[in-house]
């Protein structure tokens, strides 16, 4: 019996939910996920899963030892990744949460590209638009742009987001440009639903706050609010890099300038514990060196290596 396989088994299974999850996950097929586990299961005399058809629930046994196990084979991955470190090789395994649409617009093929030059790391790569502290659910990085922080967890600062009020000419054509952002309460906002619904700007009489009342739109997914403004259904706070194109070519129109939106920043949130691991250490100098080398949504530099 592998019992190493058996335990990282459970770990993927637990975490995505069900066999043929995991075992995409692991590149075999779900028989020898389920088989991995039954082993496990019969070594320790206990279910560690209740199987349904529809998904997979922890049993009591499961949920308790989860982060036991993760723990466990996190250490051997590390100690197999320090023995890599000692010949100049990186290696691990590296478990990240990003944002979805900053993941699929640009995260990914910075990510893509890190593994491609590091061969012997592999990673687990989860898109979720929520705050997550890393330390409880199992990540090594959690990247976003949310202001929330966590005890034994550290704060990376990657690179600023500029963001931009937008509306598209066909909107303001119905309803004619805001010239204050009090007037904003009388248009048609649409919001990021993890934002909340109060909007900020700096302007030339200091900060200005204002509260959406009744948005026209919330959603969850900045590429579905800058459609939403494109398709002229109201006005949104939305990041340079889903609009910069846009605005070069008068499809949207930036309202208020002279009031500006304070940039966000994008950082990484790491576990006190898992930051000085060289191939974290390497990951976060990567995205930091190619993020601010770059506009967010632009063309990302390709000639940088990672580095240590």
């Amino acid at each position: 019996m592998d019992t190493l396989s058996n335990l990282k088994a459970f770990v993927a299974a637990a975490e995505t939910g069900s066999f043929s999850a995991a075992a995409r996950q692991a590149g075999l097929v779900p028989s020898v996920i389920s088989k991995r586990i039954e082993q496990l299961e019969w070594r320790i005399r206990a279910p560690l899963f209740t199987r349904t058809t529809r998904k997979l629930t922890l049993t009591d046994v499961g949920e308790r030892y989860l982060p036991v196990v993760r723990g466990l084979v996190r250490q051997v991955d590390d100690a197999l990744a320090g023995m890599a470190q000692a010949s100049g090789e990186l290696e691990g395994h590296i478990r990240i949460k990003i944002p979805t649409t900053l993941g699929v617009l640009n995260l990914s093929q910075l990510l893509n590209r890190f593994l491609a030059e590091q061969p012997l790391i592999s990673m687990d790569i989860v898109l979720a638009d929520r705050s997550v502290n890393p330390l409880e659910e199992g990540f090594d990085l959690a990247i976003g742009a949310r202001p929330e922080s966590y005890g034994q967890v550290r704060d990376v600062p990657l690179c600023p987001i500029s963001r931009r009020l937008c509306a598209a000419p066909a909107y303001l054509q119905r309803r004619s440009a805001p010239q204050a952002p009090a007037e904003l309460m009388d248009h048609d906002c649409l919001v990021f639903a993890t934002a909340g619904t109060r909007w900020e700007f700096q302007g030339p009489q200091g900060l200005v706050g204002v509260d959406v009342v009744r948005p026209k739109l919330k959603s969850n997914d900045g590429v579905a609010l800058c459609q939403a403004t494109l398709d002229g259904l109201g006005v949104s706070v939305l990041a340079d890099y889903l609009v910069a194109p846009a605005l070069a070519g008068g499809r949207l129109v930036e309202l208020l300038p002279d009031h500006h939106l304070p940039d966000l920043w994008l950082k990484a949130l790491v576990p006190a514990n898992r930051i000085e691991l060289p191939r974290i250490r390497s990951l976060l100098h990567w995205l930091t060196q190619q993020l601010q080398a770059a506009r967010l949504g632009g063309p990302m530099p390709t000639t940088a290596h990672p580095g240590t």
